[in-house]
């Protein structure tokens, strides 16, 4: 038996407001009937990898232990990012690496990297 990833879910407090911000960061479609509680993004348009966005009605506190981390070619996908709702949260060059780490409107961490 092998497994493999169905999807990457995400506790929110709005998940169709969240769906929508990577939507557009991933220029990838929000499915059919985003709601409030829940929403997809990926799914319909057959990505390798489809993010569920779920409302809970208290997030985990503090820092969030899985974060995305996406490959950028072009530097200027930081300032997009930053344009479509995330906030810069740092730099950093580490174990011979550099990337940037922002937050999603909700708080949520991901990072961009160089290819």
């Amino acid at each position: 038996m092998t497994l493999s990833i169905a999807h990457v879910t995400i506790d929110c407090e709005n998940a169709g407001a969240l769906a929508e911000f990577w939507s557009r960061l991933l220029e990838t479609p929000v499915d059919p009937d985003p709601t409030p509680e829940f929403a997809t993004v990926g799914r319909t348009a057959g990505a390798a990898t489809v993010l569920m966005f779920t409302r809970v009605p208290d997030k985990n506190p503090g820092k969030n232990v899985i974060h995305l981390d996406l490959q950028a070619s072009d530097r200027d996908e930081v300032a997009r990012a930053i344009d479509l709702g995330a906030k810069h949260v740092g730099d950093f060059d580490e174990w011979g690496l550099k990337w940037t780490t922002l937050a999603d409107p909700e708080g949520n961490l991901f990072d961009i990297a160089p290819e």
